[in-house]
C-alpha cells in the first residue's frame, strides 16, 4: 500500500511540474510551445527553380534593375527598393500559419488555396500586391508580387499563382 501511494504521489507531482513548466516561464509569462521536428519537404532549388526570364515574362514589367539571390530566396526588382518587385522565399522548419497570420494582421485577409495538392494561402491588397504561401509539412514556399506605385501589368495573384505552380511542379 505504501509503494502504490508513493508512486501515485510521484506521478501527480510530475504531472503538476510538467504542466507548470509548459505554461509559465521564469518571467511569469506563457512559455513558447515545444518545437516540433518535422520531416523536410522537397528541394526547390535556387529561386524556386524558376528562371529570371520566367519571372520577367509573368510579371510583365520593364527589365529588372536588380536581382538578389541568397540562401533563403530571391528578389527581382524594377527601379530599386520599394519599386515593383517579385520575391521568392523558402522556409524550412517554419510554420506557414505565422506567415498567414502576419498577412492578416496588416490588413490582407488570407484565403485558403491548393497548389497541386498542397495547402496554402493567398492574400492581396488593392490589386497591386499579392502573396501566396504553399505548405509542405514543416516547410513552405512564399511568392510575393508587388507592383507598388506602377500600373500593374498583370493581376499580381495570377502572377504569384503561376510562379508557385512552376516551383511546385519542379520540386524534387
Amino acid at each position: 500500500m505504501g509503494l502504490k501511494r508513493g508512486a501515485l504521489v510521484l506521478v501527480a507531482a510530475s504531472a503538476v511540474l510538467a504542466g507548470c513548466a509548459e505554461a509559465v516561464d521564469d518571467s511569469g509569462t506563457e512559455a513558447a510551445p515545444p518545437r516540433v521536428v518535422t520531416d523536410p519537404g522537397p528541394f526547390f532549388g535556387q529561386c524556386g527553380s524558376v528562371t529570371d526570364e520566367e519571372v520577367a515574362e509573368e510579371f510583365g514589367m520593364p527589365p529588372f534593375t536588380a536581382v538578389t539571390r541568397n540562401s533563403v530566396g530571391c528578389e527581382w526588382e524594377v527601379a530599386g527598393v520599394g519599386g515593383p518587385s517579385v520575391t521568392f522565399s523558402w522556409y524550412r522548419g517554419s510554420p506557414i500559419g505565422r506567415e498567414r497570420a502576419g498577412s492578416e494582421m496588416i490588413g490582407r485577409p488570407a484565403s485558403a488555396i491548393d497548389v497541386q495538392g498542397h495547402p496554402g494561402f493567398i492574400a492581396s491588397s488593392g490589386g497591386i500586391l499579392c502573396e501566396l504561401g504553399v505548405e509542405f509539412g514543416g516547410d513552405f514556399i512564399h511568392w510575393s508580387v508587388m507592383y507598388a506605385d506602377a500600373r500593374p501589368a498583370a493581376d499580381p495573384c495570377t502572377v504569384a499563382r503561376n510562379l508557385a505552380e512552376l516551383s511546385v511542379s519542379r520540386a524534387v
